[in-house]
C-alpha cells in the first residue's frame, strides 16, 4: 500500500513587532501568506489528498483552509503537530536585538545541541513522527497534509532521513509553506521529497 504525507510549514506571518510568536494566539497569515496558502492548495488540487491535519495555531489553520476546501474536506487538528516551546517566546531574538543582547538569558544558549532554550529536539522529533504516523494511517494508500511549523518540520525531516537533530537555523530547509513529502509503502518510510510550490 503506498501512502504520501505532505508535511507543509504554513505561510508567512502578520508580525509587525518581529517578536517570536512561538505558541501565542492570535497570530494569523498577512496576504502574502494567505496567496502562499492558495498557490499550495492550486498546485495540490490534482493530487489524491483525502485526509488534511494542522497544528492548533491560527496560522497554521488559515494555511490549511485552501487545501482542505479544494478537496472538500474538514481540517483535523493535531496537538503534535503545534510549535516547539522557546523561553523567549513573545520577545525580539533576530541577531544583535533584543533577549538576546541581555546577559541574564545567555544562560539559556549553553547548549545548542539539546537545545537548552527549549523543547528537546528528541521530544519535537517523537511527536512529529507520531503526528506523521497517524496521517498516514487515515490517508491509508492515498495521500494526507500535515501543516505545522518551520522547527517541527526540519526536526522530523532530520529525524526521518536519520541525520542529526541540532543544526544551525540558518540551514534549515523549511521555507515558508514549503512542503516536505515523505512517501510509505504500507509502515516504512521509503523516501521524500522537497518543494516549494508557492515559490519565495
Amino acid at each position: 500500500m503506498k501512502t504520501v504525507v505532505h508535511v507543509m510549514r504554513h505561510g508567512e506571518v502578520h508580525n509587525p513587532e518581529k517578536i517570536l510568536y512561538g505558541r501565542l494566539a492570535d497570530y494569523h497569515l498577512s496576504d502574502r501568506g494567505q496567496a502562499q496558502a492558495h498557490a499550495v492548495a492550486d498546485w495540490l488540487a490534482a493530487r489524491d489528498i483525502i485526509h488534511v491535519v494542522a497544528s492548533p495555531l491560527e496560522r497554521a489553520q488559515e494555511t490549511a483552509a485552501p487545501i482542505a476546501a479544494r478537496h472538500g474536506l474538514d481540517i483535523n487538528v493535531d496537538d503534535e503537530l503545534i510549535e516547539s516551546m522557546n523561553v523567549f517566546q513573545g520577545q525580539r531574538v533576530s541577531p544583535g536585538d533584543g533577549a538576546l543582547r541581555d546577559p541574564r538569558n545567555w544562560w539559556h544558549l549553553r547548549n545548542p545541541r539539546r537545545p537548552s532554550w527549549g523543547e528537546p529536539y528528541a521530544e519535537i522529533a517523537a511527536r512529529m513522527k507520531r503526528a506523521v504516523s497517524r496521517a498516514r494511517a487515515a490517508a491509508d494508500g492515498h495521500e494526507a497534509v500535515c501543516v505545522s511549523h518551520q522547527l517541527p518540520v526540519e526536526t522530523l525531516r532530520r529525524a526521518m532521513t536519520d541525520r542529526p537533530l541540532h543544526h544551525f537555523p540558518t540551514k534549515r530547509m523549511c521555507n515558508l509553506a514549503s512542503v516536505t513529502s515523505f512517501y510509505f509503502h504500507d509502515e516504512a518510510c521509503v523516501g521524500w521529497g522537497y518543494s516549494e510550490l508557492a515559490g519565495q
